[in-house]
């Protein structure tokens, strides 16, 4: 008779039963949520809706992010650059013009100082391109093995831009959901070079920032761009639940209108990944007032960050089965769920 050891039976799907951070616990989906709810907002206070940048006061917005991507270099950019671009477009979300950046550096003994410098000049590159400016810092060094090569840390501060007033909060029933261009290719190109796995065509990562798309969306449709986020960890599934459970609304989307370029799509279905739970770094979704949409979908389609900008669905009254719905290629309606677990972890 065989005897069966429960300490080693395993689930694909992580369960968060222990005292202890996971893996998952990083993966901008229900762990991540789970963890927020139920550790750090209630240690901290409730902050109300959870949005990727905070007035405070006046004009004034501030952002804070972590880096710990794997590869530190991969096809389309860099921790660097990433570290600029995310910062810059959290800002950008709530509406903001980036002005500033402060840079933190967690160095594991051994790194390269070549490797150091690439990554700083790459900073410095994406900071003047998005016209901001790296005031401060610091830096700290850490013995081998305690970290791996090098960890950025950054604050963003900028000024909120004349009648913008986005907020996760914001949407509303009956406003039209607009995305800025193709899903996918940020987290399957760190995905094929981490596991070295080589596709008919090459897949970059869509890394770029979107403060410029933004300006033009509020120029074009003001206080009536109702919400926006940049579907980063967790990918679009996550980016659209997040805003719908804050919203109170529920979100339909058509999966025949989100734009998935072929190779991605090739690379997700031959590992068995959803492109809706892969994570992005140069795009955008919106929810906008129906009234404004047309002329902020043409101002999208006007600059170069939304060139491929599309709308892709509508909000309705809160209340269905799910945040969340999906018309699938066939014609039925799939629920659109928070990625569980951790698909790619370091993807950010």
């Amino acid at each position: 008779m065989t005897t069966i050891d429960p300490d080693r039976l395993t689930c694909p799907a992580p369960v968060a039963d222990t005292e202890r951070v996971l893996l998952g616990h990083g993966s901008g989906g229900r762990m991540s949520a789970d963890l927020l709810a139920s550790v750090v907002t209630r240690e901290l206070g409730e902050p109300g809706p959870l949005e990727d940048a905070a007035l405070v006061g006046g004009d004034l917005v501030v952002s804070t992010d972590g880096f710990v991507v794997t590869p530190r270099f991969f096809p389309g950019g860099d921790i660097g650059s990433l570290a600029v671009h995310g910062t810059v477009n959290d800002l950008a979300m709530r509406g903001a013009r980036p002005i500033a950046l402060t840079l933190a550096y967690i160095l594991e003994e051994g790194l390269p100082l070549s490797e150091l410098r690439a990554i700083t000049a790459s900073v410095a590159a994406a900071a003047r391109a998005c016209g901001v400016r790296v005031v401060t810092g610091d830096t700290k060094v850490v013995s081998h093995g305690a970290a791996d090569g090098c960890y950025l840390t950054t604050t963003g501060i900028g000024k909120l831009l004349p009648d913008a007033a986005p907020s996760a909060s914001g949407g509303k029933p009956g406003d039209v959901v607009l995305l800025s261009g193709p899903i996918g290719a940020h987290g399957t190109a760190i995905l094929s070079v981490r596991e070295g796995l080589e596709f008919d065509s090459d897949i970059r990562s869509d890394s770029q920032p979107l403060h410029g798309l933004v300006a033009a969306m509020i120029d074009a449709g003001g206080p009536e761009v109702h919400a926006l986020r940049d579907p980063t960890r967790g990918g679009l599934a996550s980016a659209l639940n997040e805003l719908a459970e804050a919203s109170e609304v529920t979100v339909e989307i058509a999966e025949a209108d989100i734009p998935v370029p072929v190779p991605v799509a090739s690379a997700c279905e031959l590992l068995g990944l959803d492109p809706l739970h892969v994570a992005n770094e140069g795009c955008l979704v919106a929810f906008v007032a129906p009234d404004a949409a047309d002329a902020v979908l043409a101002a999208m389609r006007d600059h170069p960050a939304g060139r491929a900008a599309r709308a892709i669905g509508v909000l309705r009254p809160g209340g269905g089965p799910a945040p969340v719905v999906a018309r699938t290629l066939v014609g039925s309606t799939r629920i659109v769920d928070l990625l569980i677990g951790e698909q790619l972890p370091r993807i950010c």
